[in-house]
């Protein structure tokens, strides 16, 4: 490998790569943690040169789930051959009690149902749509609790839309959450919508944000935890703020 990317430098491209392959990569989330690869230090390695392009996936643990792990490596493999033109792709799982499957089944093109065939029910965009639904409600109450605390009320929340939220990585989030499941994303649409897109009534506000609330801290739970596991698998610096117990 050319340039080596550990945990240790979250989000920053190492010399050596490309910056389009960097981002491209940047662009990949793990589906459960809705975060990018790249600052999870789920990529452990790039290399590139004028005729191949080889990128090096990592997970926590050996024993991640093999459909969680098909859809990152697919959509790296998507991600990277929009900015490695001609040149051939490369994209490797390590270290993973499924990696001759996905790795051969994504190079293949046969899918998930086809890279076990027998043991899969079928394809993962249901899967996908899932977790992007969750992600949104995650971000949704992360944008309604700025307001909270700028004063707003829980019933005010109902009449509020995009333009009243404000500025920030919270509401850039939330509108690209919203393109990909195809919700309404400009100023005037609702703050808070249902899966379906329709407006959360007024009367429903207080359980939804609880419930949505649950979600985002599942969400950054599993991503701390899964960032600790990442650490003292392959020996990389502890991030910040996860817990110690993880070492023991």
């Amino acid at each position: 490998m050319t340039a080596e990317v550990t945990a240790g430098t979250p989000g920053v491209r190492p010399a050596g790569v490309d910056d389009g392959i960097w981002a491209a990569l940047g662009t990949v989330r793990d589906p459960e943690l809705d975060a990018p690869v790249t600052e999870l230090g789920f990529v452990s390695g790039v290399a590139e040169d004028a005729e191949v392009v080889t990128v090096e996936l990592r997970l926590p643990t050996y024993f991640c789930a093999p459909n969680f792990a098909y859809l990152m490596v697919a959509d790296a493999y998507d991600a990277v051959a929009a900015r490695a033109g001609s040149r051939a792709l490369v994209i490797r799982l390590l270290d993973h009690f499924a990696s001759d499957e996905i790795n051969a089944g994504v190079a293949g093109g046969r899918g998930f149902a086809g890279s076990f065939p027998g043991l899969a029910d079928g394809e993962l965009e249901q899967l996908r749509i899932t977790f992007q639904r969750k992600a949104h409600r995650a971000c949704q109450e992360q944008v309604a609790a700025r307001l909270l605390k700028d004063g707003w009320s829980v019933p005010d929340l109902a009449d509020a839309t995009l333009a009243d939220a404000l500025p920030g990585d919270e509401l850039d989030r939330l509108r690209r959450r919203r393109t990909e499941l195809g919700l309404p994303s400009g100023p005037s649409a609702a703050l808070l919508l249902q899966d379906d897109g329709s407006p959360i009534r007024q009367l429903d506000l207080p359980v939804q944000l609880r419930l949505a609330k649950t979600t985002r801290i599942s969400i950054e739970g599993n991503s701390g935890l899964c960032r600790g596991l990442l650490s003292v698998r392959y020996g990389l610096p502890r991030p910040d703020g996860v817990d110690q117990v993880i070492a023991g």
